[in-house]
């Protein structure tokens, strides 16, 4: 920490001497005091030779050869042959040029300290009657542990009790809990998230799978290797082609003068100051959308990967459980099932409990107060609501169970969803669908990853195989490794690596270990754990993924323009070295030239600050603003286009009068919700959108879907003025009515998701 401290002060005391010496030397020269303008030149000059002379041994000494060589022999040569304005001026060039790179590279040490705050120090132990809390380093194996209440489980071990309920997304990265039998065994690490139990112990502290990722992830920084500089690669050819020109001016011509001015115009400014310019322009870009990114070599290296590893939950997923349907009974509404669900869940901590009265609020629904309530770790609750008893949690389902019970179960299981059912004075009255959706911006966020250079995605999750495998469809992945072990995710990440420069992408404590061992390790900073971050060389500091392909665009935009600039200026300064070679150049025009070739070269490197044009025009605030308005009505339809698909299933053995009621309540919310909503999208919304997507063109599949929509409506409407005289519909209708509600239904969800993930991620 001194070290860097020191290195930091260093710079800028340079940066301000040897300006001062410049300019001193200027106003001395302007009122005729020649002697004393070469004196203020000299000492600017001498006070870089110092540094520099560290700085190249510094390079040497780790084996790399550096771009500072060719400036300590300008530096020494413009003294030597008394050229002091020249030395003054390379002076101030390398100390700028140092300046902007220590800006752009202060790389945040990767400390495990979240990871070490989590990590438990001491355990409960039983003997007996007795508890005693003992330091962790005296749990032995076969020891009798007590866990309470919100607590981490101390050491590997086995279930004494007969069920648990734990939250493993400290290892798993899975938002849902989960329920251990008696037996079970249990990591250490996960945290308690039901009522106290008791642990036999399997491992000690230090065999247990806590410790075991802190360790990898140490391991895995300890392996990171320091990113070479830009300019020093580029030096590598450079300073022996400019070594050779002195030479040969030297040798071939006999000026010493000359062999100086070609070491002053090949000074490499253009390598000392387009790279860190770049990278520092392309830094300011990233963090004004969000991006923070820890050094310039982070983002130097960003632009050249190749290959992208990304965790699942709460990455390429919200992290979050969501309703996803609302089933009922007969003689049931979907809206009064889930309205009594959250009604007596509102006080529970449980995740799936907050999403159900999320979701009850977003529908609008008026909660009632439950009273003796009482909530059974890994069951559910149970208390009373509007003068009924209710039971909200598991249901085990058995072949008496009721057909649409069986069927909702069915469904579940093929969708991966998690079911919580709701009980009525002992009846099974509906059920609630939840599962942990794909992020709206997650399929355009690797479709933006491909087009700017990643040849290679692959997901990596501690989920099972059937979800993790239904989300890399979707999104069209190169390969899913699923039930991953800390430990599994960093060999991936070592394995992808040895092919091309990898990028590893996460948000939970078990990824902490993978972004370290990455070339590049990016974190969900903004739900995501602590430990990730510090572990990362790139937080994204807001709650989207889209940002990874901001920062990825920027890095390869950033890139460019550097090595662009350096090439041009190397090219500008090879012409000026032949020049001087010949002596057409003195040392103080050259310098001067150099000057000249500096500015433009940090002209075109500033253009990293700027958009790029091939993005395409930016958002409208008027078009954000209807993008906003159209997903919040998004969110008010899923119920409209839940009513579609239970009506569709009570065509199947319901009564006439109770089908034909379900069909008619689905006319209404078509007729006086949703094709409104369709309507005001493809006159309000898609004309917004056209200038920043590239035309009307990109809307017109969608706007196909629109006319799709409203002729399935109108033929569910055609159906029902074909009733009988008493309203009944009838047997030739059905099978034509139910494939009409069916594929409605289908329509409608690819069509939402559809735009959520095209249209409504493009707002922040």
């Amino acid at each position: 920490m001194r070290a860097r401290f020191f290195r930091k002060s260093t710079e800028s005391v340079l940066l301000m001497v040897t300006a001062a010496a410049l300019v001193a030397g200027g106003v001395a020269w302007l009122t005729g005091a020649h002697t004393t303008a070469d004196l203020c030149w000299a000492a600017g000059t001498v006070a870089a030779v110092v540094p520099a002379v560290a700085w190249v041994l510094e390079t040497l000494r780790r084996g790399h050869g550096g771009v500072d060589v060719i400036a300590v022999l300008a530096l020494g040569g413009t003294l030597a042959v008394r050229e002091y304005l020249a030395g003054a001026l390379i002076a101030l060039m390398l100390a700028t040029g140092r300046t902007l790179e220590a800006a752009a590279q202060r790389r945040a040490s990767h400390d495990l300290r979240a990871l070490l705050e989590h990590a438990p120090r001491s355990a409960r132990r039983r003997t007996g009657t007795e508890v005693r809390t003992v330091p962790l380093s005296e749990v032995a194996v076969g020891d009798l542990l007590v866990v309470g209440p919100g607590e981490v489980v101390p050491v590997n071990g086995r279930v004494a009790d007969n069920s648990v309920l734990l939250d493993e997304s400290v290892l798993t990265g899975e938002s849902l809990q989960v329920e251990r039998d008696r037996g079970a065994l249990v990591r250490s690490g996960v945290v308690n998230a039901g009522g106290a139990f008791e642990l036999r112990a399997t491992a000690t502290e230090q065999d247990s799978a806590y410790a075991e990722i802190v360790r990898l992830a140490r391991q895995a920084g300890a392996e990171s290797a320091p990113v070479v500089r830009l300019a020093d690669r580029y030096a590598a050819w450079f300073v022996p082609l400019a070594l050779i020109i002195a030479g040969l001016a030297w040798a071939v011509g006999g000026s010493t003068t000359s062999a100086v001015a070609v070491l002053v115009v090949a000074t490499p400014c253009p390598l000392l100051l387009a790279a860190p310019v770049a990278i520092v322009s392309g830094l300011s870009r990233a963090a004004r959308l969000g991006v923070v990114i820890r050094d310039g070599g982070a983002l130097e290296t960003l632009g050249r990967a190749r290959t992208v590893v990304l965790d699942k939950t709460g990455t390429l997923t919200t992290g979050r459980p969501r309703v996803i349907e609302v089933a009922a009974a007969p003689h049931r509404e979907t809206a009064e099932v889930l309205r009594q669900a959250a009604s007596l869940d509102q006080f529970s901590p449980h995740v799936l409990a907050q999403a159900l009265v999320d979701e009850a609020h977003r529908r609008g629904l008026e909660l009632s107060l439950p009273a003796e309530v009482r909530e059974e770790p890994g069951l559910g609750a149970t208390g009373t609501v509007d003068g009924h008893r209710l039971t909200v949690g598991r249901v085990r389902l058995g072949p008496d169970s009721p057909a649409w019970a069986r069927a909702v179960d069915n469904r579940a299981m093929l969708d991966g969803a998690t079911v919580v059912w709701l009980t009525v004075e002992g009846e099974l009255s509906g059920a609630v669908l939840l599962r942990d959706p794909l992020r709206h911006d997650a399929p355009r966020t690797l479709r933006r990853l491909r087009s700017a250079g990643i040849e290679r995605l692959l997901m990596l999750t501690g989920d099972r195989a059937e979800p993790a495998r239904e989300v890399a469809a979707v999104l069209g992945l190169d390969a899913v490794r699923t039930e991953q072990s800390p430990a599994d995710k960093v060999a991936e990440v070592r394995s992808e690596r040895e092919r091309a420069v990898t990028v590893m992408v996460g948000d939970g404590v078990n990824d902490a270990p993978a972004l370290a061992a990455a070339n590049i390790g990016v974190a969900m900073g903004a739900r995501g754990s602590t430990a990730s971050s510090e572990a990362a060389d790139i937080v994204l500091t807001t709650d989207r993924v889209d940002r990874l392909a901001d920062a990825m665009a920027i890095a390869v935009r950033a890139r460019r323009i550097a090595v662009q600039s350096a090439l041009g200026g190397m090219a500008m300064s090879l012409a000026a070295m032949v020049a001087a070679a010949f002596g057409l150049l003195p040392p103080a025009a050259g310098a001067l030239l150099q000057e000249g070739i500096d500015v433009a070269v940090i002209l075109n490197a500033l253009r990293a600050l700027l958009t790029d044009r091939a993005a395409g025009p930016p958002l409208t605030p008027a078009a954000e603003s209807l993008i906003h308005r159209f997903a919040a009505e998004h969110d008010e339809l899923r119920e409209v286009v839940e009513a579609v698909r239970t009506a569709a299933d009570q065509l199947s053995g319901q009564s006439e009068e109770q089908a034909r009621a379900a069909v008619q309540h689905v006319h209404h919310l078509l007729t006086d919700r949703l094709l409104p909503h369709e309507y005001a999208e493809e006159h309000q919304l898609y004309p917004a959108l056209a200038a920043s997507l590239g035309g009307p063109e990109s809307t017109a599949t969608m706007s196909r879907a629109h006319a799709e929509i409203e002729r399935l409506s109108r033929r569910i409407a055609t159906h029902l003025t074909l009733t009988d005289a008493e309203g009944r519909l009838g047997p030739e209708q059905l099978d034509d009515l139910r494939a009409c509600l069916y594929g409605l239904y289908g329509v409608l969800r690819l069509h939402f998701t559809q735009e959520e993930e095209n249209y409504f991620s493009l707002a922040p």
